[in-house]
């Protein structure tokens, strides 16, 4: 083989993991990905979240975190006030509006971080949006609500489309999939087709196959691994794999392993083509991100 035949081919490997660059259009910010990785910092306003429920459910500790989360270097900030996590119970909405629509009002005065809504219900979401927020990021990928796409676009909203299976209730009790990666990408597309018929810009949507979301651990560690194949849908890729319970099969249940087990799968997220990792450490995730970044 010629050097200049090796040349070749070293080169096309690093063009196949480069990332395809997008402009995320918000109201009233762009954020381009791509070229470096982003960070969005979660802030639970719940009392029952899996890894840091209660910790910021006191409104001024919510708020304080918020500022916290910019500080460490958050390229977003993604707020929810109801827990998601295998076992948990659905809040009205209601109580999730009285959770989450007060600290948004305060922090979008305060920051300049773009902040996104974790919710599943159009009405939350429009009153986030009105409240500040720019994104909403939807676990449902538009399933669960039929105006949450009507309300992405008459706000001009960014907006996460994720996977995931079943009802708000059966969400963590799902049989396995026979291709988990064809399944995910086939509902991915359903609900990108669903968000542009309802005249969702595409430059303001991403996508993210719902790692752990009716997903068991063999099945989380595929899309993981894969994650490079739903860059064929065309938009940008969030993967949230931040203290997911798949990570304790993978190791002892023990907090620093969760924290390190989270590392793991976040740099293998970033080599395999992710445009934002949601996280809980912001200052953990930016380092691995950084460094990451300039090895790829």
């Amino acid at each position: 083989m010629s050097p200049n035949s090796q040349f070749e081919i070293r080169n096309s490997k690093s063009l196949f993991l480069m990332r395809q660059h997008y402009s995320w259009v918000l109201p009233r910010i762009t954020i381009e990905l791509g070229l470096r990785t982003a960070v969005m910092g979660i802030l639970n306003v719940t009392p029952d979240s899996f890894s840091d429920g209660g910790q910021y459910f006191d409104r001024a500790g919510a708020i304080d975190r918020g500022k916290e989360v910019e500080q460490e270097g958050a390229d977003i900030l993604d707020i929810g006030g109801e827990s998601t996590r295998p076992g948990s119970e659905p809040v009205s909405e209601e109580e999730e509006t009285r959770r989450v629509i007060p600290v948004i009002e305060a922090l979008a005065r305060l920051l300049k971080t773009p902040i996104s809504i974790d919710t599943y219900r159009a009405s939350v979401a429009r009153r986030a949006l009105d409240a500040g927020a720019q994104i909403v990021n939807d676990i449902s990928g538009l399933r669960f609500d039929r105006d949450m796409a009507s309300v992405v676009e008459g706000a001009a909203a960014g907006v996460v489309l994720m996977h995931s299976r079943g009802s708000r209730e059966t969400l963590h009790r799902q049989t396995r999939m026979q291709n988990a990666v064809e399944e995910v990408l086939h509902g991915l597309a359903a609900s990108v087709e669903k968000a542009r018929g309802r005249g969702v810009s595409a430059k303001a949507i991403v996508i993210d196959p719902g790692i752990g979301f009716g997903k068991d651990a063999a099945e989380s560690l595929i899309l993981l691994k894969r994650l490079s194949e739903f860059s064929k849908l065309g938009y940008p890729l969030l993967a949230g794999t931040s203290r997911k319970s798949f990570i304790r099969f993978l190791t002892k249940d023990a907090p620093e392993a969760r924290s390190w087990g989270t590392a793991a799968t976040v740099v293998a997220a970033i080599i395999n083509g992710a445009h934002i990792v949601r996280v809980h450490d912001v200052r953990q995730a930016l380092v691995l991100a950084d460094v990451t970044d300039e090895i790829l």
